[in-house]
């Protein structure tokens, strides 16, 4: 099938060449042709599968005939890379149309996105945040919104944007179409689609899984190894791009500093740095400027970057929904790539739950000629949490000191013959004689 089959407007199809796109993926084959009849729909499907130009083309196509200068259609996004992302996209989609769109999102001054949005563009991409922050004046009018679309919903939902997605509800007209693509369709996302779609059609492609094309490799180690372990895997391994994903901001910037000090070319993205640092950071990896980037689940959904060869998840996602988008910021549109995986003892739960959610137990793998301690991270889970220095301190405490019960280890204090009279003494009773 050719995008031509959907008639869409010469001018949008020359942006689809543009852009490289030869066939409709299959969530473009199914939820275009609703959103181009004004249906109502939800979307489910595998990161990288073609989500966003499966509604940019038929609202760009949509919003053609009508008068610029009006506001029509609301994207709302989790987070800035993404509202970037999207409005990028819609520049190159809509390249040879009228149309035009403007971002709105935080940690940049308000000043030119309130000089767009007097303007009047035609589609807003926005963060929940920061558009409530233009509502609060004049300029920015909602009521002629007549299409909506909430990109990432459990994102977003799980991000605490619920009673912000509620105020902005309240600017809206209650007559629009309405759009929603989610990674899970269970829970809050649940409620909410009931609660804005009406009659809708849903489209599901596959179940929600890491794409066909990623290999999947577990490796077991201490936490403490963790950096060497990645340092000797970039020497062994050819990564020319790779994307590390750690738990916190603070393991970011760390881990950053030491592949720095270890002459790598490195990058680091996550919520503690400004907007500009972040565009930067991204910009200099899609340039292959840097062949790494560590980053928190800021940039683990949304962010469309061709030829991410690896995905490392220095920590275990705390969800399997995190596993899937992690992963899936390589083998995008059909390519391949590789996820590894870290695994400390402690986050053994954590894998558990991935891996029964894509249905089978991922590969173990060590690294030939790295020098793993005793302890290794793949160990029963009810020895969860016991290995590593806390299990080598437990068993300290009970080795046997050749004193009673309570006595402290020989290695404590300034040696055995200045306590033992000491711990004598203590336990004499009162009656007894000196």
């Amino acid at each position: 099938m050719e995008f031509s089959r959907f008639k869409l407007n010469p001018d949008l199809l020359n942006g689809v060449q543009d852009m490289g796109y030869t066939r409709p993926t299959p969530i473009q084959e199914q939820a275009i042709p609703p959103i181009l009849e004004g249906r109502d729909l939800s979307g489910c499907a595998q990161t990288g599968t073609g989500k966003t130009a499966a509604y940019l083309l038929p609202v760009v196509q949509l919003l053609l005939p009508k008068p610029r200068g009006t506001t029509r259609c609301l994207v709302l996004s989790p987070t800035r890379e993404l509202a970037i992302q999207v409005d990028e996209q819609l520049v190159a989609l809509a390249y040879y149309t009228p149309v035009r769109g403007a971002p709105v999102y935080g940690g940049v001054p308000m000043y030119p996105q309130e000089t767009a949005l007097r303007a009047g563009v035609d589609i807003i991409t926005a963060t929940p945040g920061r558009l409530l922050d233009h509502l609060r004046f004049e300029y920015l009018n909602l009521s002629t919104i007549e299409i909506l679309i909430l990109d990432e919903a459990d994102r977003m939902l799980d991000m605490g944007f619920m009673p912000d997605l509620q105020r902005i509800l309240s600017h809206l007209p209650a007559k629009r179409q309405n759009l929603l693509f989610s990674a899970t369709l269970e829970g809050d996302v649940l409620h909410l689609t009931k609660q804005i779609l009406h009659n809708p059609v849903h489209v599901q492609i596959g179940r929600v899984a890491p794409a066909s094309g990623i290999t999947h490799a577990i490796y077991p180690v201490p936490q403490k190894r963790k950096t060497d372990l990645l340092l000797a895997l970039l020497r062994r391994t050819q990564i020319p791009s790779g994307l590390v994903f750690t738990r916190t901001r603070e393991r970011a910037s760390t881990l950053a500093r030491v592949l720095r000090g270890q002459r790598l070319r490195v990058g680091v993205i996550h919520s503690g740095f400004g907007q500009p640092q972040r565009i930067d950071s991204l910009n200099s990896f899609r340039r292959g400027q840097v062949q790494l980037l560590v980053a928190t689940d800021v940039a683990s959904r949304g962010l469309d970057i061709d030829g991410i060869s690896h995905v490392i998840n220095y920590d275990v996602p705390r969800s399997p929904d995190d596993y899937i988008h992690r992963c899936g910021r390589t083998a995008r549109q059909e390519a391949h790539g590789e996820a590894l995986t870290f695994v400390a003892p402690e986050e053994l739960r954590d894998l558990q739950a991935i891996e029964r959610a894509v249905g089978h137990p991922l590969p173990r793998v060590n690294l030939p000629g790295f020098d793993y301690p005793e302890e290794t991270a793949d160990e029963p889970a009810g020895r969860k949490g016991r290995s590593g220095p806390g299990q080598r301190r437990h068993h300290a405490r009970r080795k046997p000191s050749g004193g009673r019960a309570g006595s402290q280890p020989a290695s404590a204090g300034s040696g055995p013959g200045r306590r033992r009279p000491k711990r004598r003494r203590r336990r004499k009773s009162p009656g007894t004689g000196g």
